[in-house]
Formats: C-alpha cells, sequence, structure tokens
C-alpha cells in the first residue's frame, strides 16, 4: 500500500471556484484501478489549507494516477488559486496494528 498526502495552500476565497474544479477530478479518480480510497479534507484550524488524503495499491497505480487526464485537467484548472503545493508519498514498509 501506498500513501499520498498532497496539503495545498489556496488564495483566499478561492474555495468554492477549486470545489467545482476539481469535483471531476475526484469521481473519476475514486474509478481508477488501484485506488483504494481518495479524500479531499479542508483544514480545521486553516480555511486556506486542503489536504488530498490518498491510498494506493501499489507504486505503479499512483504512477498511472499522475498520468490520467483528468488529474491534469485539475491541476491546470487549480494553478491560478494554488500558492503553495507539498506531496508527501509514504511507503511503509512494516506496519503492527494491535
Amino acid at each position: 500500500m501506498i500513501y499520498l498526502i498532497a496539503t495545498l495552500e489556496i488564495k483566499p476565497g478561492s474555495l468554492p471556484d477549486i470545489m467545482a474544479a476539481v469535483t471531476p477530478c475526484i469521481e473519476a479518480t475514486r474509478k481508477e484501478a488501484g485506488c483504494v480510497s481518495y479524500d479531499l479534507v479542508h483544514s480545521l484550524t486553516d480555511e486556506n489549507t486542503l489536504m488530498f488524503i490518498e491510498r494506493w495499491k501499489d507504486k505503479a497505480a499512483l504512477d498511472a494516477h499522475f498520468q490520467e487526464p483528468h488529474l491534469i485537467a485539475w491541476r491546470k484548472a487549480g494553478e491560478p488559486f494554488f500558492l503553495g503545493r507539498k506531496l508527501e508519498i509514504i511507503e511503509p514498509a512494516d506496519v503492527e496494528v494491535r
């Protein structure tokens, strides 16, 4: 399993425009082969911070996601509203659950 956390800092007041642009991408991504979960959350402490919390079957599925037309379209549509972006890819080797 691969996890990706994408943190977006957005321009103040741009949330409605971002949601209109990102909704088709979210819907299409959730149908991709290898997508376990794909959620967008809004920070409770900073109204200008959004986070994608993603789980992918494997690195190949994540790499394929980066090439999908709906993701490329979302990035282009959202670009005017982004102030900053950080991607964290987590590949847990051993996870112990108790």
